[in-house]
């Protein structure tokens, strides 16, 4: 403001001082030629006014170029010495660098900060490790993570192109107090868990007397499980409890595989062969709200009883990790829950305008019997219904066989294709024995259809890509056909299946129990009996289960290539195999494996085209389920399955192997 003060005052004098000389000397030339009076003074103003004004032009322009010009000269130096001041005095590093990645300038503060003693011509990557942006981008900054002198910056780069040359300002912004702050905030996010003792309610059946002194000591272990971490844990019914802790505490039960499983199942009921046995639901997602948290972990928890209880669950953002599962479900469930989903299965079939029903793809006896015994229900509620299976399928041709004769289902058993175009808006469809998306028999059906429901006694190995309206699984049934009999025998009040229906439905509890010898518990014999009054009979199906000298001479074959592995699992190799009727033996073989002596487990890998097909049985004290989820499979805890696309069975049996290793060394 002084110096446009002193600039006016100058101009002023620039004008006024020439104006009166003009006015004298204009005076003098009057007096000297004889003008007198009134004429000399208007000669004068005129000649004045016309230099004035001339004058004040020229003061005008003068001002305003030199306002502009004070403007342009300031507006360098003040905006430089500010950045200048910003940049060299700051508490963070900052470095100019040429085009060959040279420092050429660095502030005070960045050899003290990192700790370097030679910084000027020095090439930024001896620095730290950087890679400059190769896209022209003039006075546009990009911020990049490093991590230096175990402190983590964040770069920002600009890159600045002169006339002449180009150069990079790179300005470290030291991030550690915000990545402590950060980790802190996540470590101290709240975690809620659900915890059950999913089997005590069985100790009544065997020791009353006992019931009290063995829950008070499971509900010390899961009180002092929580308490040990600064938590709280409250009870809301009998042997269920709901506890909060922070995030970081979650990481150490991860960390220890959830080994409170471990110590609760120490403690053994009836006559001390029954261990008690948890099922733990948790969320862990930083971005849901507490509510939110309740809800996930209660899902959570109940995909841990869905899988047969003894493990705890733990839902990510965008996966399932699990934990535990190492002993065999207790059939323990009541006709009640059979008749509550009956009614609604009813319900939902008589409002549809069609039911699609289908099982697993490569369908045994067990998925198709199940896929026949709703189609009994629905033939019963008046919907139209229809089967999607493989009518390639060695399993689907000897079955299909029994149902040639009947009118009721003629045009019932379509192909995938068919079935697509089946859908409508208001389709239902039922899914049975299989509840992993990636085992249907047609996932595009599947995704195109809303109302799914889900019947089966496969342990769930991940969460549904769509949710289901009614998801019915029970992993102490000895199959699906078992689930559905009991449906059915609550639902046909008025009727009966058909004597085809009820052989379907036979032979697949006889096959998923090995002819009653392996997993039949009292509800599965209530079933039979049901099928049994219905007409169905193993004289009936036994054809189903015969082999052909050509399958006999496939099953030796498999004995060429066997495998005691950790002493105690058998393996058996196909790799050369032709058709379905190869992975159905390779079954067989696993069922016959169980009877070599010191044998716990049995896998029988056969490949079949591009697809690795593994089949594993166990006795009762292996978890094959457990292992096969390695390898995307899934099925009970005695028996499984998976399908390896893409590989070789020598790779197959490697990463099988691996997932053995970790099944019996999961702290390795």
């Amino acid at each position: 403001m002084k110096n446009n003060k002193f600039g006016l005052r100058g101009a002023l004098f620039a004008v006024v001082l020439p104006l009166l000389a003009i006015l004298h000397i204009v005076a003098g030339c009057a007096l000297i030629y004889g003008v007198h009076g009134f004429d000399a003074l208007i000669i004068s103003l005129t000649v004045a006014s016309y230099f004035l004004i001339t004058a004040l032009i020229w003061l005008l322009v003068g001002l305003l170029s030199r306002g502009k010009r004070e403007h342009q000269i300031k507006k360098g130096p003040v905006l430089g010495n500010v950045m200048y001041d910003k940049i060299n005095f700051a508490n963070e590093p900052a470095f100019i660098c040429d085009q060959s990645h040279k420092i050429v300038w660095s502030n005070r503060f960045a050899s003290n900060e990192l700790g370097v003693k030679k910084v000027l011509g020095a090439n930024i990557n001896s620095i730290f490790p950087y890679e400059f942006t190769d896209e022209t981008i003039s006075k546009k900054a990009r911020s990049i993570r490093v991590d230096l002198n175990a402190q983590t910056y964040l770069v920002e780069e600009t890159k600045i192109d002169t006339l002449s040359e180009v150069y990079y300002l790179l300005y470290l912004r030291n991030l550690t107090r915000q990545a402590e702050l950060e980790q802190l905030q996540r470590d101290k996010e709240k975690i809620v868990a659900y915890v059950v003792a999913d089997n005590l309610d069985a100790l009544l059946q065997y020791e009353q007397e006992n019931y009290r002194e063995t829950a008070a000591k499971v509900e010390k272990i899961i009180r002092s499980w929580v308490e040990s971490v600064n938590g709280i844990i409250k009870e809301y019914e009998k042997d269920k409890y709901i506890a909060i802790f922070n995030m970081e505490d979650l990481d150490k039960f991860i960390g220890d595989n959830f080994s409170l499983l471990d110590t609760v199942r120490d403690i053994r009921f009836g006559s001390g062969s029954i261990p008690v046995t948890l099922s733990i639901g948790v969320a862990k997602n930083a971005e849901a709200s507490l509510s939110e948290k309740e809800k996930l972990a209660h899902m959570a928890l109940d995909m841990a009883l869905q899988r047969g209880g003894d493990q705890a669950v733990v839902k990510l953002e965008e996966e399932v990790l699990f934990f535990g599962g190492r002993t065999n479900a207790v059939q323990k469930r009541t006709k009640v829950r059979a008749r509550v989903v009956a009614n609604e299965l009813v319900g939902r079939i008589s409002k549809a305008s069609n039911v699609i029903i289908m099982g697993h793809a490569y369908p045994d006896y067990d998925a198709i019997g199940a896929s026949v015994g709703i189609a009994r229900l629905a033939k019963f509620c008046g919907a139209k219904v229809n089967i999607v299976t493989n009518f390639r399928d060695i399993n689907v041709k000897k079955m299909l066989k029994h149902f040639e004769d009947i009118d009721e289902y003629k045009n019932v058993f379509v192909d995938s294709s068919k079935g697509l175009d089946l859908v409508k808006a208001d389709t239902l469809l039922v899914i049975v024995d299989v509840n992993n998306a990636n085992m249907f028999e047609s996932k595009d059906i599947a995704k195109m259809v809303d109302d799914i429901i889900i019947i089966d006694h496969h342990r769930q190995t991940a969460e549904f890509q769509k949710e289901p309206i009614i998801s019915y699984i029970e992993t102490s049934a000895s199959s699906a056909s078992e689930i559905v009999s009991e449906i059915l025998e609550q639902a046909l009040h008025l009727t009966s299946p058909l004597q085809v229906e009820a052989n379907a439905l036979y032979a697949g509890i006889l096959l998923d129990t090995k002819h009653f010898t392996k997993g039949a518990g009292t509800k599965t014999h209530a079933a039979a009996m049901y099928l049994r009054d219905n007409g169905a009979s193993y004289e009936n199906v036994q054809d189903l289960f015969k082999s052909n000298i050509q399958d006999y001479k496939k099953e030796a074959s498999f004995g060429e290539k066997i495998e005691i592995y950790r002493n105690c699992m058998a393996i058996a190799l196909n790799p050369h195999g032709k058709d379905a009727s190869d992975r159905i033996m390779a079954a067989k073989v696993a069922d016959n494996l169980l009877g070599l002596e010191d044998v716990s487990a049995s896998f029988v890998l056969v490949q079949i085209d591009n697809v690795v097909h593994i089949s594993a049985r166990s006795n009762g004290t292996i978890n094959v389920q457990l292992i096969l989820e390695k390898l995307n499979g899934g099925g009970r805890y005695d028996a499984a399955g998976a399908q390896v696309k893409g590989t070789s069975v020598a790779d197959t049996l490697f990463t099988l192997k691996e997932a053995i290793d970790e099944y019996i060394n999961p702290e390795v």
